[in-house]
């Protein structure tokens, strides 16, 4: 009998922990869903990672706020790039094999995405760059996406607007010598020939270069109409300060990171005039999208979001859409974000081809009387 009483005790007390242990797991969170992020957070890019990250986490509060990923809670993994190729492979390999996120939005520069996609594509871990730009990108994988326009569009837009609206026939380049610039130099250089121009020098220097008197020397001899001059700020406004001094006057021609204030900051009036090319985000806009996320912005960190805080905020929204699509599953992850049409981003509307691009407008913008504005033709 006493026998009997204790199995039917122990029998209890083992039914009473296993109700117990339903009831933790049942109230217990549900586990978070980690993503990565690789930007330039020192270094000489550090403003533009800083920005993106501000822009990556202002849209993570509102997911999370929102429920986050089905219920589940976002996290995001930071890593920082340095600005160099060797810290994004470091950070890419720790991402994916440590914290084996499914998803990472990075890089900033070209020459890094392009050393990372390798890595993302053998593991299948999606790769979605907020401002990467360089024409190689397009073929670098089936699992790397970027939701800014490549340089084929800003170069081939940039070569019209010389050719057909400046009325210039005769171009000289100067770019940076990595993946980001030589893309830009290829696609200007072919279209404005295409379009009947003529580039009568291409000149090349090292991202880090602070003398740029010998290539300027040789442009001058050529005596351009233009000078298209694709690089990085610091770089771009010793150019500037240079040429003046050499007392070339001809109209320069930029690319988008041109609106930097480092410009100003370095080469002060010397960079007047130099029209560039734009990406069509505007903070003042009407629209309740753009409104929306400057104002939030602006009360959380009390300054204006640039375009790579918008492209990035974007590039969070658009992670979370396609992982609610498609779950977790990397292929799945994939098949979601190339089913995404006109995703209403504050960079503008997202869709992406066959190679995991996008197509965004491109306009003309021009440094005047040390301000940013839109080009007028006169």
């Amino acid at each position: 009998m006493k026998r009997k009483l204790w199995i039917g005790i122990v029998v209890l007390i083992i039914i009473c922990i296993a109700i117990l242990l339903i009831v933790t797991q049942t109230n217990k969170e549900p586990e978070e869903i980690k993503l990565g992020a690789i930007l330039s957070l020192t270094g000489d890019y550090a403003k533009w990672g800083e920005t993106s990250r501000k822009g990556i986490n202002l849209a993570l509060e509102e997911i999370n706020i929102s429920d986050g990923i089905n219920g589940r809670k976002v996290k995001m993994v930071f890593e920082d790039d340095q600005g160099s190729v060797r810290a994004a492979t470091d950070a890419m390999t720790k991402l994916v094999t440590i914290d084996k996120v499914p998803f990472v939005i990075g890089t900033l520069l070209s020459t890094s995405t392009l050393a990372i996609a390798p890595i993302a594509e053998e593991n299948k871990v999606i790769l979605l760059s907020p401002a990467s730009t360089a024409p190689k990108i397009t073929n670098a994988g089936d699992y790397i996406f970027r939701n800014c326009a490549s340089d084929e569009l800003e170069g081939k837009e940039m070569a019209n607007f010389a050719y057909n609206t400046l009325n210039i026939s005769r171009a000289a380049i100067i770019y940076i010598n990595n993946d980001y610039g030589v893309g830009l130099k290829s696609v200007f250089e072919n279209e404005f020939q295409n379009l009947g121009g003529n580039v009568v020098t291409t000149e090349s220097f090292e991202q880090g270069a602070t003398d740029f008197r010998t290539q300027l020397i040789k442009i001058k001899a050529k005596e351009p109409e233009s000078i298209y001059m694709p690089g990085y700020p610091p770089e771009m406004a010793r150019i500037l300060i240079q040429a003046k001094e050499l007392g070339i006057e001809t109209q320069f021609l930029s690319i988008v990171i041109f609106e930097d204030p480092r410009i100003i900051e370095i080469a002060g009036n010397a960079a007047n005039g130099t029209i560039f090319s734009s990406r069509v985000y505007n903070p003042e806009s009407d629209e309740t999208e753009v409104r929306e996320f400057v104002d939030d912005y602006k009360a959380r960190f009390g300054s204006e979001p640039d375009i790579y805080a918008g492209l990035s905020y974007d590039a969070m929204k658009i992670a979370v859409l396609a992982i609610k699509q498609g779950g977790l599953e990397s292929d799945k992850i994939k098949t979601a974000l190339y089913e995404i049409k006109n995703f209403p981003g504050v960079s503008g509307m997202t869709t992406f081809d066959e190679n995991g691009d996008v197509i965004k407008p491109i306009k003309m913008k021009v440094l005047k009387d040390g301000k940013f504005i839109w080009y007028e033709r006169r």
